[in-house]
């Protein structure tokens, strides 16, 4: 395994080697048409059609169990649709799914690392499935393991890690072999503030470079604040899509979600609650 400098700079931004290559086409980073997907007699996914434009960073947003994770998880290769279709740059996911998948980077919601790994050789592993050679995998592995701030955890094993520690890996994992689209299931969730602050930062210098990041968050204020592009689901429906401008109309985004899904209570509360 590389030998990681203990008291090596922290670099500011992603590094030249993990950032998606030049080339570069018309095509949407994805295209979902027709998307659905049943769970018995449940519709998780109804007939879902998106378009994520490459270069965007886009938010999907939605209430518990309106499909998003559903959603990710048949676009990524995780989980066949019953009915619909996914292009990757132009690549079906489900005709062509090796290729496919080389695309993306993918920080799943619920799926289980090798975790008796170091954090170290689980970079180093998933870089080597996606064909580095050692001395590339070595270099990109050390490298984000300091974007990260995990060098000094780098000989621990995954299970020993914190929940945020477990996530910066995860995405650490999802960024080794320079993917054209980062797919985010809740990429903030556990993570301290100042972790947080260098990932967005890694982010922007991400998409700014032409990469393209899908993110799923509850967090309204976050994807107003990072996003570009944001749709709204519900009940594995469309409700909105398009420019973060063009989706809230002019409120704020946390208002016009939950004017659009609706659920909201009104009230202030039982009787018994209240302390006076």
């Amino acid at each position: 395994m590389t030998d990681i400098p203990r008291d090596a700079p922290q670099p500011s931004a992603l590094p030249e080697a993990v950032a998606p290559p030049a080339s570069r086409d018309s095509l949407p980073a994805m295209q979902l048409a027709g998307l659905a997907k049943h769970f018995g007699q449940k519709v998780a996914v109804a007939g879902l059609d998106l378009t994520v434009p490459t270069g965007s960073f886009y938010g999907l947003v939605g209430p518990n169990g309106a499909g998003k994770t559903t959603t990710l998880s048949m676009a990524t290769g995780l989980l066949r649709p019953d009915a619909g279709t996914v292009g990757i740059h132009g690549v079906d996911v489900w005709t062509h799914p090796v290729e496919a998948k080389k695309l993306i980077g993918n920080l799943a919601d619920g799926v289980r690392l090798f975790d008796r790994l170091t954090g170290e050789q689980l970079v180093t592993y998933t870089g080597m499935m996606f064909g580095l050679t050692r001395d590339e995998v070595g270099a990109r592995t050390a490298d984000l393991l300091q974007i990260m701030d995990l060098t000094e955890a780098a000989g621990t094993p995954v299970v020993d890690y914190s929940a945020g520690m477990t996530k910066k890996v995860a995405l650490a994992c999802a960024l080794v072999h320079a993917p054209r689209l980062l797919v985010l299931d809740e990429p903030f969730e556990s993570v301290d503030p100042v972790s947080a602050a260098n990932i967005e930062d890694i982010l922007r210098g991400y998409t700014a470079s032409g990469g393209t990041v899908i993110v799923s968050s509850h967090s309204m204020d976050l994807v107003q604040r990072m996003c570009d592009h944001v749709a709204i689901i519900a009940q594995g429906r469309l409700l909105a899509s398009g420019t973060v401008d063009e989706v809230r109309g002019g409120q704020t985004l946390q208002d016009r979600f939950v004017e659009l899904v609706g659920g909201r209570h009104h009230a202030e509360g039982p009787q018994w609650l209240r302390q006076s």
